[in-house]
């Protein structure tokens, strides 16, 4: 919601304030259409130019983030609680063999199949089931720190990869301003082939030209740069849920009683996510 009014508030107060200043819109939208095409056709050119197109889609697809906000919503992040804690489980009823089932074929697995969008996604199954794939090579004698520092470099090169996708969009609102220039300039050169025209068409062609100087950094600071911000804010918010598998594996490995566990792993979600210590414990019971 908030990102269409912040929309609607950098059109309104943008055009708005030209209009009461006594700015004709016709002379823009006139020109606007065939200026987009040339800053964002080569804005969009050399983003595949200085990007592998798995980065250049993200950041594409990134921007439908900004729209539609993290994808972990609390009830996720008490399933993902949950669901660890199962397998622990397991492993602590039956044995740390008893979880070979479970992590090399999650699909298949009855723990997993009961939370159906954590399991869709491959990123959270491999960071639950690497760690305890190590525990069933190591059987059971694997150092806690060891499994600490080895997930902490997991979760840190895979938030980096993430932040290609926004560090993307960031260039192409930094490259946004230069390419109105660009365009502006082309308007330049098309007015002085008519230089011999009267006065009012003259006016007209540089007032075009001039479109494209404030279409690139109305592009860049109004849209692209927000958009490199926000969805770095959602990268790093979904990333919670891998501190959360850290956390709860790690804790459990120290042996640590079950409620320091749950407490370790809410700790790293934000407040408007975080599922109560009773949520979590009555949902852990028996587990």
């Amino acid at each position: 919601m908030f990102f269409f009014v912040g929309i609607a508030v950098v059109f309104i107060t943008v055009f708005g304030g030209y209009i009461m200043a006594g700015g004709k819109m016709a002379p823009i939208i006139k020109a606007a259409p065939i200026e987009f095409v040339i800053i964002m056709g080569s804005a969009i050119g050399a983003s595949l130019v200085s990007n592998s197109f798995p980065i250049f889609k993200a950041a594409m697809g990134g921007i439908g983030k900004c729209i539609s906000g993290p994808k972990w919503k609390p009830e996720d992040y008490l399933g993902l609680i949950v669901l660890v804690g199962k397998l622990q489980g397991v492993m602590k009823k039956e044995g740390v063999v008893a979880l070979e089932a479970h992590v090399e074929n999650p699909d298949s697995s009855p723990i997993f199949g009961e939370f159906p969008k954590l399991a869709k996604d491959h990123s959270v199954v491999q960071m639950i089931c690497d760690p305890l794939r190590l525990m069933i090579i190591t059987q059971g004698n694997l150092d806690a720190e060891v499994l600490d520092e080895v997930m902490n470099t997991a979760i840190k090169q895979h938030h980096h990869d993430e932040l290609r996708a926004p560090a993307a969009l960031d260039k192409i609102a930094g490259s946004l301003p230069a390419l109105g220039i660009v365009a502006c300039v082309l308007g330049v050169v098309k007015t002085m082939g008519a230089i011999d025209q009267p006065p009012p068409v003259l006016g007209a062609l540089i007032g075009s030209a001039l479109v494209g100087t404030m279409l690139g950094v109305f592009l860049s600071y109004g849209f692209f740069d927000p958009f490199a911000a926000r969805l770095t804010q959602v990268i790093d918010e979904e990333g919670q849920v891998y501190r959360v598998i850290q956390k709860m594996i790690v804790s459990n490995l120290k042996g640590e009683p079950q409620p320091v566990t749950i407490e370790a792993a809410r700790s790293c979600i934000s407040h408007h996510n975080q599922p109560s210590f009773s949520e979590v414990f009555d949902s852990l019971r028996g587990a």
